[in-house]
């Protein structure tokens, strides 16, 4: 395994709820980071059929633009009753017609609807997961790829306005509130140092990262 010798990396991202997260999960170590977005790098088409595919892509095209590290994150959602999707395609899901941006309550509605149709009406049968993989790449090409998932139940309405994406309507195992009803300590829970591996798949993903390549700063 490469290990990470710059201070200064690029977290190869315009969505500001996943910066928001990532730049949380970095605040133990001392890592200069910025995105993306704020160096108006564009985005790379994302056309993998894997997480750790599109997570490549996004690394990669960020470390090539700028000659430093860069680390993506590649997340979605897989629920059971719809054979794993919406998956790679958890962002697709909520893009508005014509490209204008992204809505999540419709892609939150589209699954509902979808489970309805299916009869998936007991929590039994309203399974799923947050995957997450977080991937540090190269400007010369090489990666390294850390993955977490975290199981649930969906639930319907959305529940609370914290949090992003699909998280109003993802209950974690072991727990009463969903993603979007929890305080970003609560939903991340993970501590640098503690050992375990936190409850979010963001978290997971990254406790294996930082274990891997970072030291406390």
């Amino acid at each position: 395994m490469r290990q990470l010798d710059s201070k200064k990396i690029v977290v190869a991202t315009h969505n500001d709820g996943k910066l928001r997260e990532i730049r949380e999960l970095l605040m133990p170590y001392g890592l200069e980071a910025t995105s993306a977005g704020e160096l108006g790098l564009p985005e790379p088409p994302e056309t993998g059929t894997t997480f750790e595919e599109n997570a490549y892509t996004k690394a990669f095209a960020a470390a090539s633009a700028t000659g430093l590290p860069a680390l993506s994150d590649d997340s979605g959602l897989e629920v059971d009753a719809l054979d794993g999707d919406p998956g790679v395609y958890t962002a697709d899901w909520a893009e508005k017609a014509g490209g204008s941006g992204r809505d999540f309550g419709m892609a939150m509605r589209k699954v509902e609807d979808l489970l309805q149709e299916k009869g998936a009406t007991e929590p039994a049968r309203r399974g799923g997961r947050f995957v997450a993989v977080l991937c540090l790449a190269w400007p010369d090409g090489h990666a390294e790829y850390f993955r977490g998932e975290v199981e649930g139940k969906l639930v319907w309405p959305p529940r609370g306005t914290r949090g992003f994406g699909y998280d109003p309507v993802f209950k974690p195992n072991g727990h009463a509130q969903t993603f979007g009803e929890m305080s970003s300590g609560e939903k991340h829970s993970w501590e640098a140092g503690r050992g375990d591996l936190g409850l979010s798949h963001r978290a997971r993903a990254f406790a294996r990262f930082a274990t891997a390549m970072l030291e406390p700063a």
